[in-house]
């Protein structure tokens, strides 16, 4: 098991920053990869970034490519996603996940959930 937990989420004018942290703890070291993924009010949940966990590869949703960098500190067992130029079109619950197999593109492919973060950005 992992356990996943999602912090630094808020309330920001468009324009502005924010940083999502997600701790990791338990058997990570079976972790193939960490994601980010978002859901807005009456939307499907949707992929917003990735990265492998041992070669450090990143994916990038398209919307937020140029604009979010995703990163990962091994010792820490955390990963971070660095919110930039952030759009009222961002506010969306801001979801942590880990899966133990390639496959970072879908929400399926993912075995371990956090509890999810409210990040609101205010035009």
């Amino acid at each position: 098991q992992v356990q996943l937990v999602e912090s630094g989420g808020g309330l920001v004018q468009a324009g502005g920053s924010l940083r999502l942290s997600c701790a990791a703890s338990g058997r990570t070291f079976s972790t193939y990869a960490m994601g980010w993924f978002r859901q807005a009010p009456g939307k499907e949940r949707e992929f917003v970034s990735a990265i492998t966990w041992r070669t450090g590869i990143t994916y990038y949703a398209d919307s937020v490519k140029g604009r979010f960098t995703i990163s990962r500190e091994n010792a820490k067992n955390t990963v971070y996603l660095q919110m930039n130029s952030l759009k009222s079109e961002d506010t969306a619950v801001y979801y942590c996940a880990a899966n133990k197999r390639p496959g970072v593109l879908e929400a399926r492919t993912y075995d371990y959930w956090g509890q999810g973060t409210q990040v609101t950005v205010s035009s």
